[in-house]
């Protein structure tokens, strides 16, 4: 009998709202940013992320126990690519308007620290079904958070849903009262102030959350807590912070320069 907090309902929830990739760990920012120009984009790039997800969990977590540890991350990177060949090629073959819309940020897919992330945090530690289970409920939710920023931008910058028009524009040349697009919004600073509003929004979810006893899991991305060592792919970059970093390699300028002046004496 499978555990609690490693069955699939429970799967799903922690990754549609417990650990929700985009605004809960702050990761994939690159196409929550740069796709969500509408609502249709946002569907597309996130059930694209789920399918591979949910697969390369599967896999990676079958062969948890035959891949080297020295050479992990070259194969997940391998399972994921091919994974994403695939999922790019039926894009193309099927839907080919999303594939345009989409453009490169699909094969990028391969790169996107969700994906790598579960795959070094989850996959590679717990059985199959559970690992399966995990990469849907994070695709999901990447899917709804993306999907939610498409809605909202497109509402704001054209009036419309999925491509429909759903408020009148204003036609100043015939007097017609109606919308006028903020175009702001379908632009990349649109993007920013979107996300920036779900956070908030998420701010005071996580506050009242924590308060009932059921915090949400921690911020993971470096570019919103200027920390790497929560991050679950701290373990393959050593887990140490920017400023440790930083830090260090200002210690090893200083040693190479010292070790300078006293060869020249």
């Amino acid at each position: 009998m499978e555990k609690k907090n490693d069955s699939p309902v429970e799967r799903l929830y922690n990754g549609i709202i417990r650990e929700n990739p985009t605004v809960v760990l702050m990761l994939g920012m690159c196409p929550t940013l740069a796709v969500t120009t509408s609502l249709i984009n946002g569907i597309g790039m996130g059930l694209s992320t789920t399918v591979v997800l949910a697969f390369s969990n599967l896999i990676i977590s079958a062969l948890r126990k035959i891949i080297p540890d020295a050479v992990r991350m070259p194969a997940y990177i391998v399972i994921v690519a091919s994974l994403v060949t695939v999922v790019q090629f039926l894009i193309q073959g099927f839907v080919p308007s999303i594939y345009d819309a989409l453009g490169i940020y699909i094969p990028l897919i391969v790169v996107n620290c969700i994906i790598l992330g579960r795959a070094e945090s989850y996959a590679s530690k717990n059985p199959v079904i559970p690992s399966f289970f995990d990469g849907i409920g994070m695709g999901l939710g990447f899917t709804i958070s993306i999907s939610i920023i498409g809605t909202i931008r497109e509402i704001l910058g054209a009036g419309q849903i999925a491509g429909f028009q759903v408020l009148p524009l204003a036609d100043p040349s015939i007097g017609k009262a109606g919308y006028t697009p903020v175009s702001i919004f379908v632009l990349a600073p649109g993007a920013f102030f979107i996300l920036a509003l779900l956070v908030a929004v998420m701010k005071v979810v996580r506050e009242k959350m924590a308060a009932k006893g059921k915090p949400l899991a921690a911020a993971q991305g470096a570019a919103f807590t200027g920390d790497c060592s929560s991050c679950s792919m701290s373990a393959t970059c050593g887990g140490k912070s920017i400023y440790d970093r930083i830090n260090c390699a200002d210690s090893k300028n200083e040693k190479i320069e010292s070790k300078k002046e006293e060869d020249e004496q």
